[in-house]
Order: structure tokens, then sequence, then C-alpha cells
């Protein structure tokens, strides 16, 4: 149970970042960050977050995503385990995604697998590593 009931929650784009992949960088590789991450270069590899993930419109996952939060401007090419996530009207996600709660603005654009449920971390998890 966290400190803040659901509606004293902070939206994720109002949380401080802990770390800033910009724009221009090229993350070759796995990446794994504590609390929450903001990607706006390219990462090919595998994400996994511990609390939340903002991928800006230039941003590129090419690779898995797991964490808590995600909302997504830029463009995700592999599957997803979050409990939320939130496709912006510029965003495009490729991939199979496994999670609670689900937000598409117009324009969005999701290709792929969709299972939502009041999934366990386990579960999760597990999509994360297929």
């Amino acid at each position: 149970m966290g400190v803040f009931s659901k509606k004293d929650k902070v939206a994720l784009d109002l949380q401080a970042i802990s770390t800033l992949i910009s724009e221009g960088c090229v993350v070759a590789g796995n990446l794994k960050a504590p609390a929450v991450a903001r990607v706006d270069g390219q990462v090919n590899g595998d994400v996994q977050v511990a609390e939340g993930l903002i991928l800006g419109e230039q941003g590129v996952i090419t690779g898995n995503v797991l964490t808590r939060e995600m909302v997504v401007y830029g463009t995700v090419q592999g599957n997803i385990a979050v409990e939320s996530l939130e496709i912006k009207g510029t965003g495009k996600i490729t991939g199979d995604i496994a999670t609670e709660t689900l937000l598409v603005e117009t324009g969005g654009v999701y290709n792929g697998h969709l299972t939502m449920q009041a999934a366990g971390v386990k579960q999760i998890k597990q999509l994360a590593n297929a």
C-alpha cells in the first residue's frame, strides 16, 4: 500500500526525473533505472525502470519494457509490461502489452496483443522476459 491515496497521486509527467537519456543519445544495451526515467533518445535493448518511464516524442525503444507506469509520446518496438500505460497522440507501439489500465489518445497507434487484468508482478515479469 502506498503512502498516498489515488486522489493524491502525482501525474508521472510531474514527478522528478532520476534518469534522462536526451535526444541524440543512443544506448546500445539494456537500461535499468531507479525511480522515474525519461527517454528522448534511442535505446536498443530492454528497459527496466522501478517507478515510471516517459518516452518523449523523439524517443525510440527497440526492446521490451518493464515498469510500473509509462507515458508514450514516441515509438516502442517490443513488449510492454506495466500497471498503467498512456499512449499519447504521437505515440506508436508495436508489440504485446500487459497492463491493468490503458489510455490511448486520438492519434495514438498500437499494433499487437493486449492483455488487461489485475495482473500480479509475477505475470508482468513473465511477459517482459518473453
